[in-house]
């Protein structure tokens, strides 16, 4: 058993005879074990017609099983202090759980459990669904929320997989009954799909023995193609405004496609975008838009590596009188670190914040299982911890400027402004 984790990880790695993939990572701080059950099953997966199925069914998949009810699960899970979460994004759905290590063989049997045999009771399923739809609806009376639904179909286009709203529409919610939820779960939610990733104070040999165990006789079948189309936007600069009248404040989002994170250019962009709203209390949009203007309640940017092309985001919120301030100055900002690149002094800051920041990724034992899960999905390998300092130590200033060089020009940007004091339209 490793004392620590002072040494980096020393996962396990396991392909089991149906296809699944277990990785282990054994910890002595707790006793406690995270599991966490990835499939790729999320809304990519789904037709164009039935937007929101992979949301759905995970809202309703832990409602019963084949072998469980639902309030069974939930008095199974509660006696032993447990939540299961359950989550979907554009490419995954994730089920995830940390239990005390004398618990941990009789979780995950129901975690399995509830990933292999749900049977979608039709009343479960109403109820979710409503719930759901009112979930949408209070979206729909966000203006953050707006604005970023409104800026990804502006960048990738209304029928991307990435442009689309991940969650649905009312109306498409409304279309989905059960034999699609259960189509959905039998094609994507299957032991082809699955890495499991298991961390905390339990042994190589129980772990690989209870999945074996919970996974036997769920046969094996072929993965499907992984294939994000390219994005559908357009190039330049685009501006939409959602009028909400009533709200007291406005959000920008505002964004540009960028490279995928098998890219070899992903840690100059990193880099990039930790230098221009992530660094210190938000980069360069923050010091110029909070600090020394005092106008945003929020400024920031992400750069939210995946599969495809992937989105690099400004974000902020304003008092609406400001709207055009703030957006004058995220401009700025973006033509400046565009044409210049970062100083020396930023780059070299950004470096160690990103490379002092890498135990963060590991205090719990839930992070180590998001962070090997990352890891698996692009086959980083099982000592990426181990490799990622250096990595960052070997981007070069001119692999950065050529990173903001590449992607930040205000006139390829898309914007979208949600508040009660629409821009005009041609501000663009």
């Amino acid at each position: 058993m490793m004392p620590t984790l002072g040494r980096g990880l020393a996962p396990s790695r396991h392909v089991l005879d149906n296809g699944a993939v277990l990785i282990v990572q054994e910890t002595a701080a707790t006793p406690a074990v995270a599991i966490n059950a990835t499939f790729l099953a999320g809304s990519l997966y789904e037709p164009d017609h039935l937007t929101g199925l992979a949301y759905l069914t995970g809202r309703v998949i832990d409602r019963g099983t084949e072998r469980r009810s639902a309030d069974v699960i939930a008095e199974d899970l509660d006696e032993r202090g447990v939540s299961l979460r359950i989550g979907t994004t554009r490419h995954t759905m994730t089920l995830s759980c940390t239990c005390l290590a004398e618990d941990f063989e009789d979780v995950l049997a129901i975690v399995i459990d509830v990933a292999r045999r749900p049977t979608f009771p039709a009343p479960e399923l109403a109820k979710r669904r409503g719930e759901a739809i009112t979930a949408l609806r209070q979206d729909e009376d966000n203006p953050a929320v707006r604005a970023v639904e409104t800026l990804f179909e502006l960048l990738y286009g209304a029928s991307h997989p990435y442009g689309r709203r991940a969650k649905g529409t009312p109306a498409s919610l409304e279309s989905i009954d059960r034999d699609a939820i259960a189509g959905f779960h039998r094609r994507h939610v299957r032991p082809a799909t699955l890495s499991l990733a298991i961390v905390g104070d339990v042994d190589d040999r129980q772990a690989t023995e209870a999945a074996a165990a919970a996974l036997d006789g769920w046969r094996h079948s072929e993965r499907l193609p992984n294939v994000v189309p390219p994005p559908a936007g357009g190039s330049g600069r685009r501006l939409r405004t959602i009028g909400m009248p009533g709200k007291a404040q406005s959000d920008i989002a505002y964004g540009f496609t960028t490279i995928s994170r098998l890219d070899p250019r992903y840690y100059a962009y990193w880099m990039m975008n930790n230098v221009l709203g992530q660094f210190g209390l938000g980069g360069r949009l923050a010091d110029n838009i909070r600090e020394r203007q005092g106008m945003a309640y929020y400024t920031y940017s992400t750069f939210d590596a995946t599969t495809g092309e992937s989105p690099l985001v400004i974000r902020a919120g304003v008092d609406p009188k400001d709207v055009e301030r703030a957006l004058d100055a995220i401009d700025a900002e973006v033509q400046q670190l565009g044409a210049e690149g970062p100083t020396t002094t930023e780059l070299e800051e950004t470096r160690q914040f990103l490379i002092g920041s890498i135990p963060r990724l590991l205090e719990t034992n839930h992070s180590i299982a998001t962070f090997l899960q990352t890891c698996e999905r692009f086959g980083l390998g099982l000592h990426f911890d181990q490799q990622l300092p250096a990595l960052l130590e070997g981007v070069t200033i001119d692999e950065v400027r050529a990173a903001a060089a590449d992607v930040l020009h205000a006139d390829r940007a898309a914007v979208s402004i949600a508040g009660p004091k629409p821009l005009p339209e041609a501000r663009a």
